[in-house]
């Protein structure tokens, strides 16, 4: 299932901030819950550029899927937080050395990362898909025998990509983001590109230059919030009662219907 100059906003307070392709900047902004009596402030790891989920919006506002939620289940338990947008790669490796005690990043759950991480009850189930550039002769995987194709590292659609490559006989070229993976495809440097299905339709609906194939998407995963495993269990048990009861509310709905519909 991720650089640009991005504006951190929440309730609050925002900062400004440079993000290269190697995701080793980062900006903060802290939510209406931090103006605290003392309560420890929890430091949440995200991506910078992962439409519809995080993203800088054409107000130069960060926003998007996980950081609305971020903030609401904030708001319904009542605990601080400030948000740094790193990168995805820097993100996972943030909550690993313990400088993030938590990640939303459009994070999918896998077996493989359930062994470094505790992940929260899924939040988004989101299929994977295959993208190529307009006009382009690739309408199906099987087309893709000897081509190039860019995925995103670290990713649900990376990993589906790598999956089907020796069936289908194509290489993968790596990307630390998906406008650089979108743009090589754009260009033709490589033929198609893989990705969460719901990031790659609101790309396309804004004005990525790309179309999904016919019959070229398949199932995928269930994204979920995650600490390191063993650690900030409390966190974690938070996220989970924020999250269902903002479901049970409907603010849970208005937040994806904000960015979908």
């Amino acid at each position: 299932m991720k650089k640009i100059i991005a504006v951190l906003v929440s309730t609050v307070c925002a900062a400004s901030l440079l993000v290269s392709c190697g995701g080793t900047s980062s900006a903060s902004s802290t939510t209406a819950a931090a103006a605290s009596g003392g309560k420890k402030t929890y430091v949440i790891a995200t991506d910078t550029q992962f439409p519809p989920f995080e993203f800088t919006n054409s107000e130069q506002k960060f926003v998007g899927i996980d950081v609305d939620i971020l903030d609401a289940v904030a708001k319904d338990q009542g605990f601080a937080y400030k948000l740094n947008s790193l990168g995805f790669d820097a993100a996972l490796t943030a909550v690993q050395s313990g400088q993030a005690e938590g990640v939303i990043a459009g994070m999918s759950i896998t077996e493989e990362r359930k062994k470094k991480f505790d992940f929260s009850d899924a939040y988004y189930d989101a299929d994977v898909t295959m993208a190529v550039a307009q006009g382009s002769a690739i309408k199906s995987f099987d087309d893709l025998k000897g081509k190039k194709v860019a995925i995103k590292t670290g990713t649900n659609g990376g990993d589906y990509a790598k999956s089907i490559m020796k069936d289908k006989g194509f290489e993968v070229v790596e990307f630390k983001d998906s406008p650089t993976m979108y743009q090589d495809v754009i260009t033709g440097n490589t033929q198609a590109c893989f990705e969460d299905y719901p990031v790659m339709a609101y790309n396309i609906k804004n004005g990525a230059k790309l179309v999904i194939p016919e019959g070229c998407t398949a199932a995928g995963s269930s994204y979920g919030f995650a600490v390191k495993k063993g650690q900030n269990a409390e966190l974690l048990s938070m996220f989970n009662k924020g999250l269902s009861d903002i479901k049970a509310n409907g603010t849970f709905q208005k937040i994806v219907d904000s960015y979908t519909k």
